[in-house]
């Protein structure tokens, strides 16, 4: 079993202060084997946050990231191979289904992690799973807005992911599940 925490959109401080204080409550080092992170934490601290709570931390740069040095996309491979990516320049139109399962198919991966439009969506697609985190933060976009803070949690065991939706609502965090198994290949 392998904990994969996708994250992303957080946009400290510019568009929200930090994390939730329920989420950092949550979040706590040693509990998860590895971070997917879309991008746009902006500033170092964010990104040294996260890297406290697993230091296996796999970044993809956003158009607001202020240190260039990391990648625009970044692979792993578990048990299965899993991409993450914040999509703005590369997935046109941004969260169109079609547009982010030719990506999928091109890079031939079981999951693709993507965000930039700060909204949660979780689809299971032609063999494969396609997931945005949305914001952890609830930071606010200019074409997009979902004020919901979230997270996503994936649980790889062999082909089969549960995928867990935490969303911070009205003061408390909700969680859903999605269950799914990858065809083997």
């Amino acid at each position: 079993m392998v904990l994969v925490l996708a994250i992303g959109d957080l946009h400290i401080p510019h568009r929200a202060p930090d994390l939730p204080a329920k989420f950092k409550q949550m979040l706590v080092p040693g509990k998860i084997q590895h971070i997917l992170c879309v991008g746009n934490l902006c500033i170092e601290d964010a990104h040294d946050y996260l890297r406290s709570l697993c230091p296996d931390l796999h970044f993809a740069r956003g158009e607001y990231d202020e240190d260039a040095r990391y990648p625009e996309r970044k692979t792993h491979d578990w048990s299965i191979q899993a991409w993450a990516l914040h999509g703005h320049h590369i997935i046109v139109p941004w969260s169109d289904l079609d547009s982010l399962a030719m990506f999928q198919r091109q890079l031939d991966v079981d999951i693709l992690v993507t965000g930039h439009t700060r909204q949660f969506k979780a689809y299971k697609h032609e063999g494969g799973v396609v997931i945005n985190p949305g914001s952890a933060t609830g930071a606010h976009g200019s074409i997009t807005y979902d004020a919901n803070p979230r997270f996503v949690l994936l649980d790889i065991d062999g082909l089969r992911v549960l995928i867990y939706i935490y969303e911070l609502i009205d003061g408390q965090v909700k969680v859903d599940k999605i269950a799914t198994t990858l065809p083997a290949h």
